[in-house]
């Protein structure tokens, strides 16, 4: 199976730079999440990685290029952009176009179709579909090659609850095949749900690549909570380790920089009586926030007294 690589992408519009000599690697047999702030360059960056935008550095799949792929949707899948088709072509006819210029047989088609749940619709024309059907059949034609690798740019947009659920498991079954998945969104408690590893970007440039649990460890905000009368004793010497101990709203105290270990055989040192001990860990959502926030595109200033409005949506 296929190793996806990219190199030194690069891109600017205008004068204004987009993405910023991004290099990072996707391992068959797993799920890689691509996470950044609108307006941080993911949709662009997968533009590169196909050859689709003019820019600089290469992206290549099993060691190829994806310009240089013979019958290149047998091996590479994507999805970009929401309803990429003609509104007026019957959804099973768009397929029929797709499969033709691929040598794909007109079997496979009924395969996706119903694989994405369209069986039903198969006749009907795009233009009358919803964001989520659009998605779908979006989907299906990814899938159309049975290809070793799949590019998704937000697949998740315009799904109900029942297909975010469908669709994480059908993402999860395609990796435990030996695919290289790479799938961004937006919604990262499904990210932390579905991702295996992560790719993260902030203004063009990479944060941070890896396993999600490593990412999500080394967050500021896991931290280990404690519950003892004998703080008195115990603070101290877990600031002299390193810690640094937080008093919270229920009495008990949060301690970073050290771990879970540390502050138990702390506390057995100076002989502090332990009521609670526990590692709480960051969400996947507070680690990026955490990562991120200084590579914010959109940022809301809200006025004295006003609540705090969601940044705008920007070009991601």
């Amino acid at each position: 199976m296929a190793v996806i690589e990219a190199r030194g992408l690069s891109k600017a519009y205008g004068g204004k730079t987009a993405v910023v000599d991004l290099s990072f690697r996707v391992e068959p047999g797993s799920v890689t999440g691509f996470l950044g702030p609108n307006g941080s360059g993911k949709s662009t960056t997968m533009r590169l990685m196909l050859g689709l935008d003019n820019g600089t550095g290469t992206t290549t799949f099993d060691g190829r290029e994806f310009r240089e792929l013979d019958e290149p949707m047998r091996q590479v899948g994507a999805l970009l952009e929401a309803k990429p088709f003609h509104p007026t072509r019957k959804a099973r006819n768009h397929l029929r176009v797709l499969a033709a210029a691929n040598g794909i047989p007109d079997s496979r088609i009924d395969d996706v179709l119903e694989l994405v749940g369209l069986t039903s619709v198969s006749r009907g024309k795009p233009k009358s579909f919803s964001l989520g059907m659009g998605q779908r059949l979006g989907i299906a034609a990814a899938l159309l090659g049975d290809p070793h690798t799949l590019i998704l740019d937000e697949p998740s947009n315009g799904l109900d609850p029942q297909g975010i659920n469908w669709l994480r498991k059908l993402l999860r079954q395609l990796a435990s095949e030996g695919r290289a998945i790479f799938v961004s969104s937006h919604l990262l408690s499904e990210m932390a749900l579905l991702a295996d590893q992560l790719v993260v970007i902030g203004r063009g440039h990479l944060i941070t690549s890896g396993p999600v649990a490593e990412f999500v460890s080394s967050s500021t905000r896991t931290s280990v909570i404690v519950r003892s009368p004998d703080m008195d004793r115990l603070a101290p010497l877990l600031a002299e380790r390193g810690g640094y101990v937080v008093t919270s709203p229920d009495a008990s105290y949060a301690v970073t920089g050290l771990s879970q270990e540390q502050v138990g055989d702390s506390a057995h040192e100076v002989g502090a009586r332990l009521y609670e001990l526990m590692t709480r860990s960051a969400t996947l959502e507070e680690a990026f926030l955490d990562a991120t926030g200084l590579s914010e595109e959109f940022v809301g200033h809200p006025r004295d007294g006003e609540p705090h409005l969601a940044p705008p949506s920007g070009q991601s």
